[in-house]
């Protein structure tokens, strides 16, 4: 299964635990998986074969006076912030879990808080050994081979096995954030929030109730909770003991429901507004609240969920996403997990990487069917009418027209594919 548990697919497996072996042969086509974070089918082959790459789990080479990092690709984020962060530093850039391997943060080239001023995984990649299912190998720069690397970044594993690479870390006092959170009441409120915090705030990310509000996309109430952060210099107090649950059980039923999410967005926007403001707080309940939770992905039941996450131009980004978040009042259905944030202008590192200048949204939605379907169908259009896209990671479901518009790159990056590699994704958007 992916995170999302929408598919139970048979594959047939293969371990790799030697960066120097072969790949597997075997009939038809194969392709790496992680640790199987990403919510949809990127990182399934549903009746095919499956490289597991954990087994990859190697540190190489590290240098605690420049911060560059060499491992295999099989080593899990978590893993590097235990070596790296009692020596001073920290990811450059990082999702919102830290059980993702390095191989698939650079796949999926992953984005965080901070893009407005570090962009993607991608950019602090300085090489990566990549392997063809051919034999062939390649180590990967911005100098040498450089086209390979920008296809193989947000790349989604299709153009070989990505056996290991090198990355820059980002220099940190410790393991404290200076942390603000201030509550907002309209969307224009966030977009000021955004906008002032741009540069004196390295990380900004709001939550947002997308179940509070009128049904209709002429008004701008939006409340919602905006959080920033910096690192916070020498001399901040020890860490907490930071600690960790587990889901055991899949409830029959999702427990996410009409009833259930109005009464925690509620409860969670006034808790939160009630202690808004200025204080210490450790980095990683700051960058992964939902990892102190294993298996919370339980929670939407047997049917799993999808999350929805989409990303709008500059130019248009006030009225599409007052209209997403209309859209997603007026079907009654909604998501306690609701994040926007504003991406930087940089150039994107990889072909098919998903940022670009302007608002992103991501939604978690149980599993409904055709009712969700229809619901999902409703924002598409909101975001090809805006110029916008889907980000793959996340997607299980995105339709072909989608696909093609929101990525121009396509043509280009499929020059880089390997014959020998496919995904159920792959299959559903990419193939003829």
């Amino acid at each position: 299964m992916s995170w999302g548990r929408l598919s139970h697919d048979a594959h047939q497996v293969a371990r790799i635990s030697d960066r120097s072996q072969s790949l597997p042969a075997g009939p038809g086509p194969a392709l790496p998986f992680g640790n199987g974070r990403s919510y949809g089918d990127v990182c399934l082959n549903g009746g095919g074969r499956l490289w597991l790459m954990r087994g990859l789990d190697r540190f190489m080479a590290f240098d605690a006076n420049t911060g560059v990092l060499e491992c295999e690709a099989g080593v899990l984020l978590d893993e590097i912030i235990t070596l790296a962060l009692p020596q001073g530093w920290f990811l450059p850039v990082t999702p919102g879990t830290r059980f993702v391997t390095l191989g698939g943060a650079i796949a999926n080239d992953v984005h965080g808080k901070n893009h407005h001023g570090a962009g993607t995984f991608g950019d602090h990649v300085l090489s990566l050994c990549l392997r063809r299912s051919d034999g062939q190998q390649m180590v990967c720069t911005r100098e040498v081979s450089g086209q390979w690397l920008q296809a193989t970044i947000g790349g989604l594993g299709l153009t070989g096995v990505i056996v290991s690479a090198r990355i820059q870390l980002l220099r940190v006092a410790g393991p404290w954030m200076d942390a603000e959170s201030i509550a907002f009441g309209t969307l224009e409120g966030f977009f000021a929030l955004s906008r002032e915090s741009e540069t004196a705030w390295a990380y900004n990310v709001a939550w947002i109730d997308c179940v509070h509000g009128p049904g209709h996309g002429k008004s701008d109430e939006a409340r919602g909770i905006f959080f920033r952060a910096n690192h916070a210099p020498q001399g901040s107090p020890p860490p907490p003991r930071v600690s960790v649950r587990a889901l055991p059980f899949t409830p029959p039923i999702s427990l996410v429901n009409a009833v259930s999410l109005r009464a925690f967005n509620a409860l969670y926007f006034h808790s939160q507004r009630l202690k808004a403001g200025r204080r210490l707080q450790h980095l990683l309940p700051f960058f992964y609240p939902l990892d102190s939770l294993l298996g919370w992905n339980r929670i939407y039941g047997p049917r799993g969920f999808h999350q929805y996450q989409c990303v709008v131009p500059q130019a248009v980004q006030a009225e599409a996403t007052a209209e997403l978040l209309a859209v997603i009042r007026q079907s009654g259905r909604g998501s306690f997990l609701a994040v926007l944030k504003m991406f930087g202008r940089r150039a994107n590192a990889g072909l098919l990487s998903f940022p670009m200048p302007g608002t992103t949204l991501a939604l978690d939605f149980p599993n409904q069917g055709a009712a969700t379907e229809k619901l999902f169908e409703r924002l598409d259009a909101v975001v090809q009418q805006a110029g916008g896209r889907l980000y793959m990671a996340k997607d299980a479901r995105m339709p072909r027209r989608l696909f093609r518009s929101g990525y121009p790159a396509l043509e280009a990056f499929v020059r880089f594919r390997d014959p020998g590699i496919s995904s159920t994704l792959a299959r559903r958007l990419l193939d003829d």
